[in-house]
């Protein structure tokens, strides 16, 4: 059953519950399940009625029902209203309640019992004999109560079993977030150990270097170094702050506007590098740029690791339906490839490119050399 077949069965349980209670009304009362009246019809069917709509009403409010029942009952014998109101007793009203409704209901069932022995006839035959009296008694109040009862129990059951489940599911959720944030302690520990420990070594001996260079190119390629060092240990202060906080307050992040500055750090390491804007700028979504930017900041690192000075050829496409970046480098056969790579950057930007709905392709060229594109659809 789904959640909205549920509420329809929420919605027409009470409108059902009346409408039996009015038929089982009229049934009492022409003597098919009961005592036979001699009022009118429409009085019959006015008090079938008035039970059928507190039965209806008795989620709201029990009194009207319970009111309903014991003139009903005292008065036509027409017990349905009666046997409702005993039912959602139990399932409602606490003990001290449920003792004066029982003592209420013994009360009534007592004064039917004088006025059916009044009466006579069939009505006394069913009501006023001993044997009768305790048989209609335990099923018109007994019975339903227990019922009642039994009902109530097992919704508190099953709202304590849910509520463990709930407060389990909240512990685990908890665990695991402590078990994620110890983690990404343990990996910020072990990068500001190794990596941050490095840079900063290669940082003070770009800057000794740049002090005592024997020439200007080799102060200038030293002041690049250690500039390119100090982004580096910038970026990394950003990525432990990541991992070490739920919530960190990050540093602006690069988009398209930082690319020409990207490109400058490879042209002053010697790399021809042209960048090449086709089809009207327009102002994409943060992480659409940001991750352009980071697939032409990986792409020109592996021509700086592996292809030495070959030209490289940036190209920035806006497309109808998103944005198209092409690095593109030519064959440079004097290119030694002795910087070392962790090989996952390919990896990682793929990830990172299909993470916003994207493309990356990347492999050599039919003409020689080797190109990444990138396709990353506008957000």
């Amino acid at each position: 059953m789904t959640y909205g077949d549920a509420g329809i069965v929420e919605r027409s349980t009470p409108w059902a519950l009346g409408a039996a209670v009015f038929l089982l009304s009229m049934a009492s009362a022409s003597g098919s399940v009961g005592v036979e009246s001699t009022l009118p019809d429409p009085v019959l069917v006015a008090v079938a009625a008035a039970s059928a709509v507190a039965a209806a009403r008795a989620g709201h409010s029990l009194g009207p029902l319970v009111a309903v029942g014991a003139v009903a009952y005292a008065w036509l014998v027409m017990w349905p209203a009666a046997v409702a109101a005993s039912y959602y007793a139990g399932t409602r009203l606490r003990r001290r309640d449920l003792w004066l409704y029982t003592g209420g209901a013994v009360a009534v069932f007592s004064f039917s019992t004088l006025v059916s022995h009044r009466i006579g006839g069939y009505r006394a035959l069913v009501v006023d004999t001993p044997a009768n009296a305790i048989l209609m008694s335990g099923v018109m109040i007994g019975l339903p109560l227990v019922a009642g009862l039994w009902v109530r129990a097992r919704r508190q059951v099953l709202a304590t079993m849910r509520e463990r489940s709930e407060q389990l599911l909240r512990e685990q959720v908890l665990r695991a977030e402590r078990a994620r944030g110890q983690e990404r302690a343990r990996i910020a520990r072990e990068m500001h150990d190794v990596v941050a420990h490095r840079v900063s070594l290669m940082v003070l001996h770009a800057g000794a270097l740049e002090v005592g260079a024997p020439d200007e190119r080799t102060a200038e390629a030293a002041a690049l170094i250690g500039d390119t060092g100090r982004e580096a240990l910038s970026d990394l202060r950003e990525v432990l702050g990541v991992l070490r906080s739920r919530d960190p307050v990050r540093d602006p992040q690069p988009t398209l506007a930082d690319l020409d500055r990207l490109l400058d750090q490879t042209r002053a390491l010697g790399i021809v590098v042209d960048r090449h804007d086709e089809g009207p700028a327009r102002p994409l979504s943060p992480v659409v740029e940001r991750t352009a930017y980071r697939v032409v900041q990986e792409a020109l690192t592996n021509v700086r690791k592996h292809a030495a000075d070959a030209r490289t050829d940036v190209f920035v496409r806006y497309r109808p339906t998103g944005l198209e970046v092409v690095v593109r480098n030519e064959p440079a056969p004097g290119a030694s490839g002795d910087l070392p790579g962790s090989g996952w950057g390919l990896v990682g930007l793929r990830e990172r490119v299909e993470l916003v709905g994207g493309r990356l392709e990347a492999g050599p060229r039919d003409e020689a050399g080797f190109q990444v594109v990138a396709r990353i659809p506008a957000t």
